[in-house]
C-alpha cells in the first residue's frame, strides 16, 4: 500500500515537471499552451532519461528532433510570409550575446516579451488539443504496462499521434511512428519488475 502511494506521488510530481517544463517551452515560442511537440521535449530533458533511451534504441539523435521541430516551425513562418531567421552565433563573450544592440532592437524585445501573456492563474496546465491529448493517454498507457510513468510513455503516447507537429517532426528525420512505439514500449518492459 505504502509503495503504489509512494508511486502515485513520483508519478504526480512526473506530470507537475513535464507541464511546467512544456509550459515554459510554449511560452518562448509565443504560444499561450504547450503542443504534444512541447511534452515530448520536456519528456527529452526528465531526469528518469527512458525517452532519451527510446532515441538510442532507435539510433537516432534527440537532438535531430529538436532540430526538425524548430526547422518545422521557421517553415510554417516562411509559409505565411513570416520569414524567420534564426539568430547568427556570437563569438561576443564580453556581454550576453542575446542583449540587444541598440535602442529599437530593445523596444522590440519588450513588446516580444509582452507578446503572450502567460496562462491564466485559475486553469492549471492549459493545453492545446494535442497537449490534452497526450497528457489524457498517460493514465491508459501506464496501466497497460506498469511502469513508474517517465518520458517512455510520452514517447509512446505520441507514436499514436501521427497528425501532431510531434508526430510530423518525428517523420521529418526518419522516425516511423510504429517503431517509435516499439521501441517506447521495449523501454518500459525492460523497467518494469518481474
Amino acid at each position: 500500500m505504502f509503495a503504489k502511494l509512494r508511486q502515485r506521488w513520483q508519478d504526480t510530481r512526473t506530470i507537475m515537471k513535464l507541464s511546467l517544463d512544456a509550459e515554459k517551452r510554449a511560452l518562448q515560442e509565443g504560444q499561450r499552451h504547450p503542443g504534444a511537440e512541447h511534452y515530448l521535449l520536456a519528456a527529452l530533458d526528465l531526469p528518469d532519461g527512458s525517452a532519451r533511451r527510446v532515441f538510442a534504441r532507435l539510433g537516432v539523435d534527440p537532438e535531430a528532433y529538436r532540430a526538425a521541430l524548430a526547422n518545422r516551425h521557421a517553415a510554417a513562418l516562411n509559409t505565411i510570409g513570416l520569414h524567420h531567421v534564426a539568430p547568427a552565433p556570437t563569438s561576443n563573450t564580453a556581454g550576453d550575446a542575446r542583449a540587444p544592440a541598440g535602442p529599437a532592437d530593445a523596444a522590440a524585445a519588450a513588446r516580444a516579451d509582452d507578446a503572450v501573456p502567460p496562462a491564466e492563474a485559475s486553469i492549471l496546465f492549459d493545453a492545446q488539443p494535442s497537449g490534452q491529448a497526450l497528457m489524457q493517454s498517460l493514465p491508459e498507457l501506464q496501466r497497460r504496462l506498469s511502469a513508474p510513468l517517465c518520458g517512455a510513455h510520452v514517447l509512446l503516447a505520441a507514436a499514436a499521434m501521427a497528425h501532431s507537429a510531434a508526430g510530423r517532426a518525428f517523420k521529418a528525420i526518419g522516425i516511423d511512428l510504429q517503431a517509435l512505439g516499439s521501441a517506447a514500449e521495449t523501454e518500459l518492459r525492460s523497467g518494469m519488475p518481474f
